[in-house]
């Protein structure tokens, strides 16, 4: 997973064609320790997205754009546009994660 730190960084890559699914967190936050430890097998098997992560603690105008109000959150960007979003509170497992992008329309 690749890290955004600048929110030009951030612009650029959500208005490019491929979808970008891009994870915000923040190093204090136990439930993002929590999700990194299941979510390498999740980033291989949704190989069609291009993974990032987001500190929103380092972005916070960006997260607040994007109604990201508890972390972790994924949120699913095409053409500028967000396509989805995992709130905080359903993204505790991987069954969430795995039911949230299954669920998501190609």
């Amino acid at each position: 997973m690749k890290s955004i730190t600048t929110a030009e960084q951030f612009n650029k890559i959500i208005s490019e064609d491929s979808k970008a699914l891009i994870k915000f967190q923040a190093g204090w936050c136990p439930d993002c320790t929590r999700m990194d430890m299941f979510i390498s097998p999740i980033i291989e098997k949704y190989d069609m997205y291009t993974w990032y992560d987001v500190d929103r603690d380092v972005l916070p105008e960006i997260a607040e754009k994007y109604d990201v109000m508890g972390i972790p959150s994924l949120l699913i960007f095409k053409d500028g546009e967000k396509q989805a979003h995992l709130h905080s509170a359903n993204a505790k497992s991987p069954q969430q994660v795995t039911e949230f992008l299954d669920g998501v329309k190609a």
